[in-house]
């Protein structure tokens, strides 16, 4: 596959940067020891580059006075794991150590919702050590206001979902998964949206509100939505359709948008699903179908313009799509280089106007 942008087609893109990292699981084989983030324009050219000397994988942030929030890939040295602001030279100016694990979430009140891990005997599970997700609220000041233990919830997915989709967690969790019974790789606070207003205007539950969290477990094909502060499993979907997925997040129109990875099936998809019919409204798949497929990592990011934003993560290949499909921008990283793994678990792209005090930093 040949690297750097193949196509791009101006006039029917979302101009802006793209960010994005390689995975590191050991910089110190990089010639110069380090892992390497980039900010890159629409001709694939890197406007911006950070340098990490820890383990690095999951997915950064650009905050909007120009720095960078990063964290250690998940299964790096306990003792380095965390989150990281970085300065545009590099510098760490804030940390929070902690097991993060995939995913985390600047909130309203720039408070930090991050996803971690722990691991521990749940006997409502199995008998053996189990790896479970642990969400926590902090402050800047490193102050904890808020924790959810995903093991304390365990039963009420069961009350959600149909009996034979829970037939299939429980086989799931005896066998493949046992130990990293959920894998948990999303976490996202739900946005202002119409399926919440729909609710309302409803007579049933209201399970979408803003503030909510939209989560991921990949081990048993399940997404659903804590209730926050309360902490409750309000809606759960999934084993029936999805195949090993990433980052389900909601739209502002009420829908959901997922990269379906099919890590057994054989090919991905992103897909659009409306979570209160839960019908598939729009999809993207290859053609052949096999010509697009990422078992593992990867994203999707619907843009402003209404195209998205694909990251087919195992080939470090991102790629935006118009609603009919036809590819409009594709771009394959061309920065590999010892040290680095070659996939990219995620990427962002941000319009040129919040870029400015990154560039003017310079």
């Amino acid at each position: 596959m040949p690297t750097g942008v193949t196509i791009h087609e101006t006039e029917k893109c979302y101009e802006g940067y793209t960010l994005f990292n390689e995975t590191y699981e050991f910089p110190e084989k990089a010639p110069d020891g380090k892992g390497k983030i980039y900010l890159v324009d629409m001709d694939g050219e890197p406007v911006h580059r950070w340098e990490v000397e820890t383990a690095v994988q999951s997915h950064t942030r650009l905050l909007p006075n120009g720095n960078l929030l990063y964290p250690t890939r998940d299964r790096s040295n306990i003792e380095e794991a965390g989150l990281r602001e970085l300065d545009p030279e590099s510098n760490v100016v804030w940390s929070y150590h902690c097991r993060i694990d995939h995913d985390y979430q600047v909130m309203d009140n720039d408070h930090l919702m991050l996803h971690t891990i722990t691991d521990n005997m749940v006997p409502e599970i199995g008998p053996e050590l189990r790896r479970n997700p642990y969400i926590v609220e902090t402050d800047r000041e490193k102050n904890l206001h808020w924790e959810w233990f995903g093991e304390d919830h365990y039963d009420e997915l069961r009350q959600l979902l149909s009996a034979d989709d829970w037939a299939f967690v429980e086989e799931r969790i005896a066998t493949d998964y046992a130990f990293d019974w959920a894998h948990n790789n999303t976490l996202q606070i739900i946005p202002e949206n119409e399926t919440y207003r729909k609710e309302l205007e409803g007579d049933g539950p209201v399970r979408f509100e803003p503030g909510n969290i939209v989560f991921s477990y990949r081990s048993v094909d399940v997404i659903g939505v804590i209730d926050y502060p309360s902490g409750e499993i309000v809606w759960a979907w999934g084993p029936s359709e999805l195949d090993g997925q990433h980052l389900p997040y909601m739209l502002e129109n009420g829908n959901l948008l997922i990269f379906d990875n099919g890590t057994e099936r054989g090919w991905s998809r992103v897909i659009e699903v409306d979570p209160l019919t839960e019908e598939i409204v729009w999809e993207y798949k290859g053609s052949p179908k096999e010509d697009f497929y990422a078992p593992f990592i990867s994203g999707a990011q619907r843009l402003p313009n209404g195209n998205t934003l694909i990251c087919e993560g195992t080939k470090g290949h991102l790629f935006e799509v118009t609603p009919d499909g036809d590819v409009v921008w594709d771009f394959v990283s061309p920065f590999g280089e010892e040290g680095s793994m070659g996939n990219v678990y995620r990427c962002l792209r941000y319009s040129p106007e919040y870029v400015e005090p990154l560039l003017e930093s310079r």
